[in-house]
């Protein structure tokens, strides 16, 4: 395939595979696509780790990306931005003793009890990194970004995205500075105006169907409004596509690629907890919800007990961000570990965030495949479409 995306980045096929794991990052690449490392939760360490790991083994032979969360406002920025310290003072005991409570009363083991702790593999998000204490940036903020975007702009990364608002000028000042190109999510045109203005090179239009941080307006509706307001700009269809016919659709409305999230998290090659790929294997595209419950922005997740229990009219409403995260990291890290138990409580609370394409992943396969069986369906979709204009 040739078009201005294929040709910006010198890849063969337009597809854009967001994950936080690295392995997913190479295999797409190496499929002819872009593999892009979230990395909202790495560590400088461990982003440098995975950034040699991902260039080492694709050996300059093809281009990944890398992408970032820097919102312009969220709680404390006003005054600077905060340390994770900060934060931990400042979260409401109410929420404190709910969130105790609900851990108690799930019977989720503490995290001293290594017994309790999954041999099985990983969550592919780094919660604990959340709770670290000290003088750290608080997630989710400009200072937490700019030692990864140091470490990222230290490696060879073709792409820089901004999954969270229009990137701040440093970062796009920065990424221009050594030619790399770089790109932001949006979920109205408004947001793409705001990109536009910023100096972004491509968007991603993310519907309401989309795993994460969404919008309210679905992919259908939203594709050609931000195609209409990009004035040029290559845009990305994201939300709801993880086959070739919703490529082919995302397209058809203007797209000149797709921008893929929740597809990759029952590949082989994820690291996603082996009790959360078995219910996205086994859920429906009705399972999931726009929970404020794990970062403290609406974010479309698979739903399940700890979803339900945030829910509910009588539990405290989930803090801002970035408040939400560290304080509920250490729980998630407990649930996490303590899921593999069959029928315990970690294993009702345990979740992730996932896109309504989830009804559709329903077998593991390797993530090469998902790229290649999303190009083969795209072509006999668009081959079909062929009869209606003959």
């Amino acid at each position: 395939m040739r078009n201005h995306v294929t040709d910006m980045f010198g890849i063969d096929v337009p597809i854009f595979a967001f994950t936080h794991c690295r392995d997913v990052v190479v295999a797409v690449s190496k499929a002819g696509g872009m593999g892009v490392l979230g990395a909202v939760a790495h560590t400088p360490e461990q982003l440098e780790i995975d950034l040699q790991w991902i260039e080492s083994e694709l050996g300059g032979r093809a281009p990944y990306g890398v992408d970032l969360i820097v919102p312009l406002r969220y709680t404390g920025s006003d005054d600077g931005g905060l340390t994770v310290a900060d934060v931990i003072e400042a979260i409401p005991g109410a929420h404190r003793q709910f969130l105790d409570e609900l851990l108690e009363r799930y019977d989720v083991p503490d995290r001293t009890d290594d017994s309790n702790r999954s041999h099985d593999g990983d969550s592919n998000v780094r919660t604990s990194n959340f709770a670290s204490s000290g003088e750290r940036p608080a997630p989710f903020s400009a200072d937490q970004a700019g030692p990864q975007l140091d470490i990222a702009l230290a490696h060879e990364p073709t792409l820089l995205v901004n999954a969270l608002g229009p990137p701040p000028q440093f970062m796009i000042d920065r990424v221009k500075e050594q030619g790399r190109k770089i790109g932001a999510l949006a979920g109205k045109p408004q947001h793409a105006s705001r990109h536009i203005n910023a100096g972004v090179d491509l968007l991603i239009a993310q519907g309401y169907e989309a795993g994460g941080h969404t919008g309210e307006v679905g992919s259908m509706v939203l594709i050609p409004e931000i195609v209409d307001a990009a004035g040029g700009i290559p845009v990305l269809g994201a939300g709801g596509i993880g086959r070739g016919r919703q490529m082919a659709a995302a397209m058809a409305l203007g797209a000149q690629g797709v921008w893929c999230g929740s597809v990759w998290l029952t590949t082989e090659e994820a690291e996603t907890h082996p009790v959360v790929k078995s219910k996205f294997l086994a859920a429906s595209s009705s399972d999931t919800i726009r929970s404020k419950s794990r970062t403290g922005k609406p974010a479309r997740q698979l739903r399940s007990a700890w979803t339900d229990e945030w829910e509910r009219p009588d539990t405290p409403d989930p803090l801002g961000m970035p408040m939400q995260p560290i304080l509920v990291a250490e729980a998630l890290d407990r649930i996490d570990r303590a899921a593999h138990k069959s029928g315990s409580g970690a294993e009702q609370l345990a979740n992730y965030f996932v896109g309504q394409i989830v009804g559709e992943m329903n077998k593991i396969k390797p993530a090469s495949q998902v790229v290649y069986e999303m190009i083969d369906e795209f072509i006999d979709a668009v081959r079909s479409l062929g009869v209606y204009v003959e």
